[in-house]
């Protein structure tokens, strides 16, 4: 899915399970108090020190950010491996099993090549970043080569998709606030035009 793009019926109707979701569907996911944003992030396999990296990188932008938008995560397994997983992490996390990656077919999520998975990007530039920050890889799970992606969900429709170059690729989570702003105010403008 792209910016401008709104949630197809059938994903907002889905009903999901995962990690401190209210029941119900993802559409029962998404904040609409006041138009606050939801940031729906699918992450990588467990085992991959870039889905850690993210998970840290991204839980700190939200702590030091009281507007930042509401994170909603997606992963691949079931809501007991989420759950162990993310109690290390980011226990708070809220987080939708997708063990079928449906949710990542239906957003576009898709597979790396061997060059956006283990290309000199990738090993080279962003392992020394995320190992820097303390992170390794872990156990494999799930699909090794679905590639991660990050979209902002004002209401139905998206404003916002960061759709990564590489594996390791992924936006400065500080900088989403005023990304998805200006992304926003974008977006209300096409729809006036």
């Amino acid at each position: 899915m792209k910016a401008g793009e709104p949630i197809d019926a059938a994903s907002l109707h889905a009903p999901v399970t995962g990690v401190g979701l209210v029941p119900g569907t993802l559409g029962d996911q998404l904040d609409e108090r006041g138009g606050r944003v939801s940031l729906l992030v699918f992450l990588r396999h467990f085992g991959c020190m870039f889905c850690r990296e993210t998970l840290a990188d991204l839980r700190a932008a939200s702590e030091a950010d009281p507007n930042y938008p509401d994170v909603l995560f997606f992963f691949q397994g079931s809501a007991t491996e989420g759950r162990a997983f993310l109690r290390r992490y980011w226990p708070e996390a809220r987080a939708v099993a997708d063990p079928d990656l449906e949710f990542y077919e239906r957003f576009g999520v898709r597979r790396a090549s061997f060059v956006e998975a283990l290309g000199p990007a990738v090993v080279l530039g962003a392992r020394a970043r995320a190992r820097a920050k303390g992170h390794e890889n872990g156990p494999r799970s799930g699909d090794v080569w679905r590639m991660p992606g990050v979209f902002a969900v004002a209401g139905k429709r998206i404003v916002w998709a960061h759709q990564p170059r590489h594996a390791a690729d992924h936006p400065d989570f500080a900088g989403i606030p005023a990304i998805v702003a200006a992304a926003s105010v974008a977006s209300s403008e096409d729809e006036v035009a």
